[in-house]
């Protein structure tokens, strides 16, 4: 099928758009990232061509730009107090980890397998990394349908996550809504202690702020490349010992304390929403590896892991929260930021800030308390607790 990269892009704008008209609708309770991922899925398995999202021009090596200047933008959202205090979100994150390789490896290995639970768990604790070294593996053992099962379990993780984390987060939401309409929340004070405002101001500021009229899109973009540029070579300096991501939201951490960056750059240059278009639908790309007849040969264990996992993640994760102060609905969601990632932890929190929120002001006040631990969350798990897990895992085939 010969398509033009107009058509392309148009298409996946618009299977992106129904997903978030659908999420509208429903007021978050179906997610738009649920909505599109399904109909992508079905197209490449009827009419759309698999590298749609390479044709439209949305795929690699935009969509690697994208997640650096992305992160590293995020980075200016929080500061280093705020950073400190999510220690709690840390452990919930690797509490929800631990709670899916004990469901996994006890009844779910018993179901099906020592190798499968192996081959199958890590992809299901974070990110593509962990799936491939699995994948890789277990193509050098012989074990061609579990290799499969690896890439499937990180394409299709997300079907689990994406409604279960929009039920938690609209959960959270009303809840945090409620102390404050009833006033038991001070919108004044918060405002005045909000991390991701552009008028947030640092205590270490060592740049003066830049005048106005020299803010424009290339000057603030060029500085927040230069911040990524500057955490994928410490990546390089430091032989990889901390992922090249988590490093471009600590850069972009310091670099807004100390007053290099703008808070929230990517917004005022007016640069935030395409760059996420090309990073969600470069996600969306891998589903095309997803054939109805893979699904259905490793139904058993793929949705098995899945279930089990998912079992423990959530029941270790809301027992670790609650003696952490969490409700169960926020630990579950930080958990659960395993099976996405960035950015769908975003697109969601924000989905579920939208659908409750009535004003513009609750919805900031709902996103500066639920964003930051779905941030912290998601790149623990993905970029960090997943590999490692894969490590472990490798030696046990």
């Amino acid at each position: 099928m010969n398509m033009s990269i107009i058509a392309a892009f148009c298409i996946v704008l618009i299977i992106l758009w129904i997903g978030e008209f659908v999420a509208e609708r429903t007021k978050a309770f179906v997610p738009s990232v649920f909505v599109s991922a399904l109909l992508f899925l079905i197209g490449f398995w009827t009419i759309l061509p698999k590298d749609l999202i390479d044709i439209s021009g949305l795929g690699m090596p935009l969509a690697q730009l994208s997640m650096y200047l992305l992160i590293t933008h995020m980075g200016t959202m929080l500061n280093f107090k705020e950073l400190i205090a999510q220690w709690k979100t840390v452990v919930i994150a690797a509490a929800g980890l631990v709670g899916i390789c004990i469901g996994t490896m006890t009844i779910g290995r018993a179901l099906f397998g020592w190798n499968a639970v192996v081959i199958g768990t890590p992809p299901l604790t974070g990110g593509i990394v962990a799936s491939i070294m699995m994948a890789d593996a277990a193509t050098k053992k012989g074990m061609a349908d579990l290799a499969v099962l690896s890439i499937l379990m990180y394409v299709m993780q997300g079907f689990a996550g994406y409604p279960l984390t929009a039920i938690c987060l609209k959960k959270e939401a009303k809840r945090l809504l409620k102390d404050y309409r009833n006033g038991n929340v001070n919108l004044k004070v918060s405002n005045e202690e909000k991390v991701n405002l552009p008028e947030t101001k640092s205590k270490i500021r060592i740049f003066p702020p830049l005048p106005k009229k020299y803010q424009t899109p290339y000057m603030l973009l060029g500085k927040l490349g230069l911040v990524a540029w500057a955490a994928v070579g410490c990546e390089s300096v430091i032989n990889g010992a901390i992922s090249k991501y988590v490093l471009c939201l600590i850069f972009g951490v310091i670099a807004s304390e100390i007053g290099f960056l703008e808070r929230k750059p990517l917004n005022l240059s007016g640069s935030f929403g395409f760059l996420m278009t090309a990073l969600m639908a470069f996600i969306f790309a891998s589903l095309s590896k997803a054939t109805p007849q893979m699904i259905v040969k490793i139904a058993g264990p793929l949705f098995g892991i899945i279930l089990f996992g998912v079992t423990g993640l959530g029941i270790l994760s809301m027992l670790i929260g609650k003696s952490l102060g969490y409700t169960k609905e926020m630990a579950f969601s930080v958990a659960l930021t395993a099976l996405y990632g960035f950015p769908p932890n975003y697109v969601l929190t924000e989905e579920a800030s939208n659908a409750v929120a009535e004003t513009e002001e609750e919805k900031e006040y709902l996103m500066d308390n639920m964003l930051p631990k779905m941030l912290v969350g998601g790149f623990l798990t993905v970029t960090v607790g997943s590999v490692i897990v894969a490590g472990i895992f490798i030696k046990f085939l």
